[in-house]
């Protein structure tokens, strides 16, 4: 469900005032766990460090951005690939295809 338009669109108290504090594209990224920060256009140039759960991921901000959370541009869950027999089929094919061509350098 979205904020109310009633509202301003939320962003951190803090993540404001450590803007402030730095200029754009300057010294280290801007350390966060406020994944739910709207992204605001004073935002543009500035390097966050998003925290997914386990460790932070660094966000620049473009232009693009502006009115998505910080939380979409840093993933929480990683993906491996899709398990099973297909998979393996297709796994083998691409090692066979690869071993000869290495095999005449």
């Amino acid at each position: 469900m979205s904020r109310s338009s009633k509202k301003p669109p939320y962003i951190a108290a803090d993540i404001l005032k450590k803007i402030s504090r730095q200029k754009a594209g300057e010294g280290a990224p801007i350390k966060t766990w406020s994944r739910s920060s709207e992204i605001s256009p004073e935002m543009i140039g500035y390097v966050f460090a998003v925290h997914n759960g386990k460790n932070f991921i660094e966000v620049r901000v473009g232009e693009d951005m502006v009115g998505h959370r910080l939380g979409e541009f840093s993933p929480t869950k990683k993906f491996i690939r899709h398990g099973g027999k297909i998979q393996k089929e297709i796994e083998q094919k691409a090692q066979t295809a690869e071993s000869p061509s290495a095999a005449k350098k």
